[in-house]
């Protein structure tokens, strides 16, 4: 296996997607589960573009944490960093979807929210030698609502400083991960204030920030190099390095947004690897960089799962030469 050139640190779950679009939670009565956590959703998108990952997390010693660790490791991850606890089981996500494809976290069913393996992350046990040698890491947010996962991320960010890796945060708000939403944001600004790049919703931009300009938010937060801004079916905006701009949302027939914002991540992250640090100073690289993201981020939304829905290089590649857009793949 190459060595991983990201690692993503966060979740590995199963979404539990319900059959039927359009019912609230009490009145569905059949799911199917699809892998997913939007880290391990980055780190299985950017195999399939063509760039080494690494998972870290925590999964139970059960049937389901079996079954995703799998998944993983056939995707061609490094699963050398995942962490399997003795006790908690793997966390379980009901998702509720409207007839337009939007989908909505309706919760863990008879559990709390921090009753899962993955809010028992041992920092002391992250493999250091994942950190010599990558050049990214992405994180989320989920997992600082949990006190020793959130220690753990605090020791993966020593690490990454250590030895210098870029660091990428998806805010990926979701207030039912937090067994007390009122500790959110005092935490995500500070993860925010010691990472490189952001990735907001427009939601997201608006709730922590009370703006959405990317360049706004990347003035308050003088280390960030990069903010993309998505708003589904509408225009993303973003001010990355030299590059800023707005552009329109790709028009694909979506059938299930979930793990859309994943692919977006593994999208960039992908570019900003091929391309490296320096194309920042390019305002065409950067909107190159952006494009093609879009373009990942629309092609997971038109199948089911956030997994099985992401597109390939090559798939990429076709889809923006259809759209008669030309930039490297």
């Amino acid at each position: 296996m190459d060595t991983a050139q990201v690692l993503c640190l966060g979740e590995l779950l199963f979404d539990c997607l319900a059959d039927r679009a359009g019912l609230p939670y009490e009145q569905v009565t059949s799911w199917t589960q699809y892998p997913g956590g939007a880290p391990a959703n980055v780190a299985c998108g950017l195999v399939k573009l063509g760039t080494s990952s690494a998972f870290l997390g925590s999964v139970g010693s059960d049937e389901v944490g079996n079954a995703l660790v799998k998944v993983l490791e056939t995707a061609g991850v490094d699963i050398q960093g995942v962490q399997r606890h003795s006790t908690a089981p793997t966390r379980q996500v009901y998702v509720v979807r409207s007839y337009s494809g939007d989908r909505y976290f309706a919760g863990f069913g008879d559990r709390e929210c921090s009753d899962f393996a993955d809010a028992y992350l041992n920092g002391d046990l992250l493999p250091i030698e994942l950190f010599r040698d990558a050049q990214y890491l992405v994180l989320g947010t989920l997992e600082l609502a949990y006190p020793q996962t959130e220690q753990a991320i605090r020791r993966a960010l020593e690490l990454a400083n250590e030895y210098y890796l870029k660091l990428v945060v998806d805010v990926n708000w979701r207030p039912r991960f937090w067994p007390d939403p009122e500790r959110a944001k005092p935490l995500i600004y500070d993860l925010l204030g010691q990472v490189d790049f952001v990735k907001l919703s427009v939601e997201e931009a608006q709730f922590f920030f009370e703006t959405t300009d990317p360049a706004a938010i990347r003035d308050r937060l003088p280390d960030l190099e990069g903010v993309a801004i998505t708003a589904g079916d509408g225009p993303l905006h973003y001010a990355i390095g030299e590059g800023e701009g707005i552009l329109p949302a790709f028009t694909v027939d979506v059938k299930d947004t979930t793990g859309a914002g994943d692919a977006f991540v593994a999208g960039w992250v992908r570019q900003l690897c091929r391309y490296g640090i320096s194309a920042l100073e390019s305002p065409q690289k950067v909107k190159e960089t952006i494009v093609y993201a879009s373009a990942v981020s629309a092609l997971t939304a038109t199948e089911f799962g956030a997994m099985a829905a992401q597109p390939t290089s090559e798939q990429v590649e076709q889809f923006l030469q259809e759209e008669g857009i030309a930039i490297e793949g």
